[in-house]
């Protein structure tokens, strides 16, 4: 078992179903002498024998001393109200109960029982249906707050394990029905592979640990592209065009906050490459002004809302995070760009906000000497039309402070560094 996971202090949250795996986990973990908490999610999709399962965790946390924290949902009709699958309904809802569960004790992970065999079971999953190589990585073994520190272990070890010891479990009479394509691939392509090399899963997940590997390596080249033309809305199109599809393709991902499938990263390249736009589930993607622009599929407007100093506020209507400093000197400024903002202190009136553009709205540019109105600097900058109202303005009491993708207003430019001055910096989600 990967201890490198686990937290040398604090309390683990472990996941357990009250199968074997995730008994296992629990009774080596307390072995370990790990201060541990169980969690358990009753799908409610099993009736009795969910109950049942719940019961039987219950218990044996009881008889471990273990503390026990559970809930019950409705994940039939979470997936129908959705439209999702019943598997990845339940799996949304279960992880959504560990997490407000972990924040509830102040929980340092989340530990899940997910073996070497659940790994190789993901990779087929993933390869037959098509991937690329984070599909082929597997399983992550940490995720934020979840860690997966079994992912060497194998089910043979883990039944042999709880034999020995005499340690009892559950089994969901649902891993048993080929409704499930993971069921159908355990009962028929594993055996089959075991005949090929008894120790294929763990082969398969060194395989899966490379794929990583390699998958890091890329996706560090693409973000490396985004820092150095991209401004959070758009990438240079251009540059983009010039990178290998390995970079592009995950830099366009990226930019987009979401995973878009095969045709849908070759329609944006596309649009780079030869300008038009590229319509994909939840974001529209469009070339201007030498730049491929990534948006809401509905361009809402942005709504007003503060901006506290220091502080952070979320944009989820541009795809931007804002983050907003106060230094007590001006040797922080380094200049004014399309997405980072240097301002007096003293020069601001009253309170900053951001919202989207208000018409007849101006700025004075910075070292342009001319006023214009923001509507026509966006178009300048190529911004397209269905993106404009989505573009955050930087305001306080006395007008335009700063307009994204078009720069700062020079009313309130940091001219004396020896002053104090607030940084604002908009960046991707």
């Amino acid at each position: 078992m990967d201890t490198d996971l686990l937290p040398r202090q604090g309390l683990i949250l472990c996941a357990v179903s009250g199968g074997a795996d995730s008994v296992y986990l629990l009774r080596r973990l307390l072995d370990m002498g790990y201060t541990v908490a169980a969690g358990h999610y009753n799908h409610g999709l099993r009736g009795d024998e969910a109950d049942r399962d719940e019961a039987f965790v219950r218990a044996l946390c009881r008889d471990w001393g273990v503390p026990f924290y559970s809930e019950k949902g409705d994940v039939a009709a979470l997936a129908a109200r959705e439209g999702m699958g019943l598997e990845e309904a339940a799996r949304q809802a279960r992880y959504d109960f560990l997490e407000r569960t972990a924040q509830a004790l102040g929980a340092a992970v989340i530990a899940t029982a997910h073996t070497a065999d659940d790994n190789a079971e993901t990779l087929l999953l993933h390869l037959a249906r098509g991937t690329g190589l984070k599909g082929l990585g597997g399983i992550p073994p940490k995720r934020g707050r979840i860690v997966r520190p079994m992912l060497d272990v194998t089910r043979g070890e883990v039944e042999a394990f709880l034999h020995s010891r005499d340690i009892r479990y559950v089994t969901d009479g649902s891993n048993l029905s080929d409704r499930f394509a993971r069921n159908r691939l355990r009962r028929m392509a594993m055996p089959a592979l075991g005949t090929v090399s008894p120790a294929y899963a763990r082969a398969m997940g060194r395989t899966a640990a490379l794929l990583r590997e390699d998958e890091a390596f890329l996706e560090g080249l693409a973000r490396d592209l985004i820092r150095e033309h991209g401004d959070g809305m758009s990438l240079d199109a251009a540059a983009l065009t010039a990178a290998p599809w390995p970079v592009a393709s995950r830099a366009v991902r990226i930019m987009a906050g979401r995973e878009l499938g095969y045709g849908h990263v070759r329609a944006a390249l596309r649009a780079a490459a030869a300008g038009g736009t590229a319509d994909v589930p939840g974001v529209r993607i469009g070339h201007g002004g030498g730049r491929l622009w990534f948006g809401a599929d509905s361009a809402p407007a942005l709504p007003a809302r503060p901006v506290p100093v220091p502080g952070q506020v979320a944009l989820p209507e541009a795809g931007l995070v804002l983050r907003a400093e106060k230094f007590t000197d001006g040797a922080q400024v380094v200049y004014n760009s399309y997405n980072i903002f240097f301002f007096q202190y003293e020069n601001i009136c009253g309170s900053i906000a951001v919202a989207g553009r208000r018409p007849g709205d101006k700025l004075r540019p910075v070292g342009r000497g001319c006023t214009k109105q923001v509507r026509r600097l966006l178009a300048e900058r190529g911004v397209p039309a269905w993106l404009r109202d989505s573009v955050p303005v930087l305001r306080d009491d006395a007008g335009v402070l700063a307009v994204y993708g078009a720069g700062a207003d020079e009313r309130a430019a940091v001219r004396d560094r020896n002053g104090p001055v607030i940084k604002i910096e908009l960046l991707p989600a």
